[in-house]
């Protein structure tokens, strides 16, 4: 068995660290950059904690802002027209998995012009060239895009979120500082982290989990679960700051290994209702993990003591049983939706998202083997 890691070439971590930003931006030669970013992170100050190192540098920047949450095709084209017309050489992102995501897409097709369409990058595509030298600054604490070789990409015309693996798109340079998470909202920072917890357990049992991953895995783990509700209720700066690097961690195991049907799930939900992909993960982790917990059940054990739980003498339905209680229970002390029905899902549409979930790129991962059928009676489950 031969097992592959990819990471960043440089990451940066604690607060202030984004002072790092333009001296590695100069140092590898770069002058003329596409800023990818979001209205609103601008209006909030976010984005000028970052740009405030570029001007005092003498970086020239081009923003591009118009981006939606569970970006789509048209804001990729939008974006790589805006670096293409500027010439840039580089790209800064500074946002959440939506901004990230995107600013892969733009790197990738700005050297593989091939595959302007957007929609050929769905899948694990072998793409001939790195992309456009990437520095990302993440603003969420949740979804790792920063470590991460995958992004994802809403295609409208098809209704469906394309999952997109191509080592070609990992950033150079990836800068966690906190400073820029700590005032997020409490439902971002809630359903982010979820995201996150998702992101650990779902690739600590997916099938191609190993030692190396194995241990980011319960690391990120201990962190989220010890961490996210004063994170995310009090702003306690500690717990934000763990949470930056715990979701980091995270993004350093599953990249490498995939995920499993609650992203699958997940991606149905945001592709045909544009549900946010935290607050989708949050509520379908716990039904799916109570269906895959059959196939590991010993996983399930060494998952509850990650989080603190007395896991001896217990069968393996009550050891499952247990970790699933204590993950609805962080939930509900983060106040997330409990239910599909509560975020707008038509129950008429159930089977239609489990028709899509099956073919999604991370249902081959799920350690118990599934059909749409059980994809659908999970969907059930969390309405």
């Amino acid at each position: 068995m031969v097992n592959r890691i990819v990471l960043n070439e440089t990451s940066y971590f604690g607060r202030g660290s984004r002072k790092k930003l333009a001296e590695e931006i100069l140092n590898r030669g770069y002058r003329k950059v596409l800023l990818v970013s979001d209205q609103t992170l601008k209006d909030a100050g976010v984005t000028g904690k970052v740009t405030e190192f570029l001007d005092a540098s003498g970086i020239v920047y081009y923003e591009f802002l118009n981006i939606k949450p569970n970006p789509t095709i048209f804001n990729v084209q939008e974006g790589l027209m805006t670096a293409q017309i500027h010439n840039v050489d580089a790209i800064v992102a500074v946002g959440g998995g939506s901004v990230i995501d995107t600013a892969k897409a733009i790197s990738i097709v700005m050297t593989n012009p091939e595959h302007s369409d957007v929609v050929t990058l769905e899948g694990a595509v072998d793409t001939k060239n790195k992309g456009l030298p990437l520095f990302a600054l993440p603003t969420t604490a949740g979804t790792a895009a920063e470590v991460t070789i995958n992004y994802v990409i809403t295609d409208e015309k098809s209704v469906k979120k394309m999952v997109c693996v191509d080592v070609h798109d990992i950033p150079v340079c990836s800068i966690i500082d906190p400073d820029l998470m700590q005032g997020m909202p409490q439902q971002l920072a809630a359903s982010t982290g979820m995201d996150a917890l998702t992101h650990a357990m779902e690739g600590y049992i997916t099938k191609a989990a190993w030692l190396m991953t194995d241990m980011f895995h319960i690391n990120a783990m201990v962190l989220i679960y010890k961490n996210l509700e004063k994170a995310a209720n009090e702003k306690d700066n500690i717990a934000v700051e763990k949470m930056a690097y715990a979701q980091y961690i995270a993004g350093m195991g599953f990249s490498n290994v995939g995920l499993g049907i609650v992203h699958s799930m997940a991606h149905s939900l945001g592709a045909f209702f544009d549900t946010p992909h935290g607050i989708a993960n949050a509520i379908l982790l716990p039904h799916v993990l109570r269906y895959n917990g059959k196939a590991c059940p010993d996983l399930f054990r060494n998952m509850g003591k990650a989080f603190g739980l007395d896991m001896n003498n217990l069968t393996d339905e009550e050891a499952v049983e247990k970790v699933v209680n204590a993950v609805q229970e962080l939930s509900r002390k983060l106040n997330i939706p409990q239910t599909l029905r509560e975020v707008g899902i038509p129950e008429d549409k159930l089977r239609t998202l489990a028709e899509q979930a099956i073919n999604d790129p991370c249902t081959p991962g799920n350690p118990r083997e599934v059909t749409v059928d059980a994809i659908e009676k999970i969907y059930r489950e969390a309405y």
